[in-house]
């Protein structure tokens, strides 16, 4: 194939272009934003995780707690109607004695009742405090994810807009280079190729293998719109660079 130097050059300027464009590209893929970001979304689902599984434990602590006052409830209700009957002295002797003892029993059993109903609101408590923590937890991470948000934004911007002046530089080049050579280098650049690089003493930089000195005295002997490829890499070698 033939090339006027010219194109060759412009060849390998379209190469630099792709290379610092793969580079940026990379870059924006992993900005530390983004992992930071990440790994503070997923402290943020699983704290938010946290929170309702707390509420969820809240709602049926607290039915329990209901319950174990309804019970204090119901014997203190009936250990006042009991007090009130002894209070007053009617009945009989023997049925005031059983109702004595009805008595006592009953303060009993209000005491272990209410040691329930204490446990059970202790319980409340706690839960309410950590639901509290969590609460205080997400605000911090939904504080942290939106200032993360917006550094990755503006370094995603910056970057982008260098892609944007590197890709119109690339397009401006490419209209003024022969479609052939252009064609050539693409196809070597799909395949995973470098697609075109410089021949500099006696190396080629896009494998960064020393060329054998007579395939090398052949390229140095030909003519300067020859096109001439990398044995090894088969790219594009531009000479004089």
């Amino acid at each position: 194939m033939k090339a006027s130097p010219s194109d060759q050059r412009q060849i390998l300027d379209i190469q630099r272009h792709d290379l610092a464009l793969t580079a940026l590209a990379h870059k924006l893929a992993t900005l530390p934003e983004i992992a930071s970001l990440n790994a503070a979304t997923v402290k943020s689902n699983n704290t938010r995780d946290l929170r309702i599984g707390a509420e969820t434990e809240l709602s049926d602590v607290t039915r329990e707690l209901k319950r174990a006052e309804g019970d204090v409830e119901q014997v203190v209700t009936r250990l006042q109607k009991d007090e009130a009957r002894l209070n007053s002295g009617t009945g009989a002797p023997k049925e005031l004695e059983s109702l004595q003892h009805e008595v006592v029993s009953l303060n009993a059993r209000r005491a272990e009742l209410e040691e329930v109903e204490l446990e059970v609101m202790l319980r409340v408590d706690g839960i309410k405090s950590r639901i509290d923590e969590l609460k205080a937890l997400e605000a911090t991470l939904a504080t942290e994810i939106a200032e993360l948000t917006d550094r990755k934004n503006v370094a995603s911007l910056a970057l982008e807009s260098e892609s944007a002046q590197l890709l119109t530089e690339r397009a401006a080049t490419v209209t003024s280079v022969d479609k052939a050579i252009y064609d050539l280098y693409e196809k070597i650049r799909s395949g995973g190729g470098a697609g075109a690089a410089a021949l500099l003493g006696g190396q080629c930089l896009g494998c960064n293998l020393s060329i054998n000195s007579v395939d090398l005295k052949r390229m140095l002997d030909s003519a300067e719109d020859e096109v001439i490829r990398c044995e090894e890499c088969r790219c594009i070698l531009v000479r004089g660079v």
